[in-house]
């Protein structure tokens, strides 16, 4: 109130225009620093949820099975139609090797998605297995997958799992079905096949039926 004049009306306004302007410019630098804080919040919540969607994506891959082979086969298509020039046989580029190509890069995918999500020592662990992956050799994830259990049940705020629950080694999940635009043509590919087969196995007997029609007709006439 010392601030204030009192001695005329003009000077009482000009002290109460002063303290509103005051006022004013205190509440827009408070809302602009409000505007900011919640921006900035709002961007790391979306960082964070996209962090956490590609991170739960990976362990579903990673870590969808717990049965059967547990381990990605590096393997590529050269490599395996090597094998079987070698072995004089095909049946190594069947539809096993489908399902293991779907796997692996599925389970490729998934560690580059670590590799740039991923923590400090997710990432030591996802670079683990690429190098194994690029040497050949087989590539087993179930200690990535348990640091990706870990660390995503700890950002969502759930309980830690108790230690005397045991649970089996996981490893990626395996692929039900052919799947993609590849899939879908070789599909169509052998319903066409399929369609043409039958078309020509029709058209086949029909001429053998017509064959024998016209074998039973000329029979009389040669033994007359």
């Amino acid at each position: 109130m010392r601030g204030f004049d009192f001695s005329s009306w003009q000077a009482i306004l000009t002290s109460v225009a002063g303290l509103l302007l005051v006022t004013l410019i205190g509440m827009g630098i408070r809302l602009v620093m409000m505007m900011t804080l919640q921006q900035r919040r709002e961007r790391q919540n979306r960082q964070i949820n996209e962090r956490l969607k590609a991170l739960i994506s990976a362990y579903k891959v990673l870590g969808g099975s717990f049965t059967g082979t547990l381990t990605v086969s590096p393997l590529h298509f050269r490599d395996l139609k090597r094998a079987a020039a070698e072995t004089e046989g095909t049946e190594v580029l069947g539809g096993g090797f489908e399902r293991a190509r779907r796997v692996r890069d599925a389970v490729e995918a998934a560690l580059s998605d670590i590799v740039l999500f991923g923590t400090e020592s997710q990432v030591e662990l996802a670079a683990s297995a690429m190098r194994d992956m690029a040497a050949g050799r087989p590539v087993e994830v179930h200690a990535l997958v348990v640091s990706l259990r870990d660390y995503i049940r700890e950002v969502l705020d759930l309980e830690a799992i108790p230690k005397t629950v045991v649970i089996p080694n996981q490893g990626p999940a395996r692929p039900s079905g052919a799947s993609g635009r590849g899939g879908r043509e070789r599909e169509g590919g052998g319903r066409g096949g399929g369609g043409g087969g039958g078309m020509g196995g029709g058209m086949m007997m029909g001429g053998m039926g017509l064959g024998v029609g016209v074998g039973g007709e000329t029979d009389p006439e040669d033994k007359g």
